[in-house]
């Protein structure tokens, strides 16, 4: 299977909306209430959000492509644009989404990798990143790719509280 990777512009925030709408159901709608859902949907992905977060410099969001399909994406964050402070040393990894129907294809290690390419690349000496608690298979594959868990924060679907454990890779 061969993927294409493709840096999002700013141009292609409908797009990113509408893979972030699919890919954050698949992922969390059995899980939460269909209130909470939206509220989160509407907040984290309208298009001025959006649009907003594709032209900070701090962040980059790439699309991955299989048979000219987009089939996920990843978003990475510098500096300030980071959700949590930890310091110019630092990438966060925000977003690694893929579809359900392209999952277990190596997908998010693909876009992992880019990821870690864009930290070799500025430099960074860790990549981090938070990832639901109760994500299991999100977080085996974060403790695969060798990510260690360093803290916890809170993280708010519409109005409930849940934690994300904040996971963390020494780069070498």
């Amino acid at each position: 299977m061969t993927f294409i990777i493709k840096k999002c512009t700013p141009a292609d925030s409908r797009l990113l909306q509408e893979i972030s709408y699919v890919t954050f159901n698949e992922t969390f709608k059995e899980q939460n209430t269909p209130e909470n859902m939206n509220a989160y949907l509407e907040k984290a992905f309208n298009l001025i959000q959006l649009e907003k977060e594709l032209s900070n410099n701090s962040s980059q969001f790439f699309f991955v492509y299989i048979s000219n399909e987009v089939a996920g994406y990843l978003k990475v964050n510098i500096n300030d644009a980071q959700s949590e402070e930890m310091g110019d040393e630092s990438l966060e990894i925000e977003r690694i989404y893929i579809k359900k129907e392209f999952q277990k294809h190596g997908l998010g290690k693909y876009l992992f990798n880019q990821a870690m390419d864009i930290a070799t690349e500025l430099s960074k000496k860790k990549i981090w990143l938070g990832v639901w608690e109760k994500n299991e298979n999100a977080i085996a594959f974060y403790k695969k790719m060798e990510f260690v868990q360093t803290g916890a924060h809170s993280f708010y679907m519409g109005d409930e509280e849940q934690i994300d454990f904040i996971m963390t890779k020494t780069l070498r």
